[in-house]
């Protein structure tokens, strides 16, 4: 199924409705990303809720203002990884440490248990995961500042 062939409303509890091109009706719809980190843009599922797929969207960018609008507020709803943008400081060389840093959703600090806790997920895509479990993103360690560089090398 494409992203032609569904029309998304909300209903009055604000739940996600599809309905498809055989005029099925699916109340409380979720969208979930194909690949949340690498191409967020493409490939969503809109998943029922038993958890069945029932439509699917090549591209974001494809969709109808009105549909993308609808799926971008659901997606921020449900998704939480903010994205790195520098490294300010940290306590320690040692781990655990408290790392302070400014991200896309403003400054914040967070304890990182051990060096274990930094994945790449890429050529230059790094996971950071808190003591708390939130995971923070950092899109391209080239592009961060020197003094970031050089905080995040210790640990790496």
């Amino acid at each position: 199924m494409t992203t032609s062939t569904f029309a998304l409303t909300r209903n009055t509890f604000g739940h996600l409705i599809l309905v498809n091109e055989e005029g099925v009706t699916f109340d409380n719809v979720a969208p979930v990303r194909a690949f949340p980190i690498q191409a967020p843009g493409d490939g969503i599922a809109m998943i029922s809720t038993d958890g069945k797929e029932v439509a699917w969207i090549d591209k974001f960018d494809d969709l109808p203002d009105a549909v993308r609008n609808l799926v971008e507020e659901e997606l921020a709803s449900r998704e939480f990884m903010p994205v790195i943008h520098q490294i300010a400081g940290v306590s320690s060389f040692s781990t655990p440490c408290t790392w302070e840093v400014e991200t896309d959703r403003g400054p914040t600090a967070f304890v990182l248990r051990g060096e274990e806790d930094i994945h790449r997920i890429g050529e230059d895509t790094l996971m950071v995961s808190d003591a708390h479990g939130i995971h923070y993103l950092i899109r391209d360690v080239a592009a961060l500042d020197k003094g970031s560089k050089k905080i995040l090398d210790r640990f790496l």
